[in-house]
């Protein structure tokens, strides 16, 4: 069976955790420190999607609502 993350994704997860533990991980427009390890996560896996490296899609975290009428 194939990796589901590329070894690109892993290692850009794995800075993003360094970074975190350090101290000097920031999250995106508010530039607030991120204490979160699932979100240090998500920040590594996302800078691998822009950069190309094979990374399975999102999970949409939103439900779609049926429109009541």
């Amino acid at each position: 069976m194939p990796r589901k993350y590329s070894k690109k994704a892993s290692s850009s997860v794995e800075r993003a955790m360094k970074k975190r533990k350090k101290g000097s991980l920031k999250s995106g427009r508010s530039g607030r420190k991120v204490k979160s390890r699932k979100q240090a996560i998500a920040i590594g896996l996302s800078e691998a999607r822009k950069s190309g490296a094979r990374v399975p899609k999102k999970k949409n975290s939103s439900k779609k609502r049926k429109s009541q009428r």
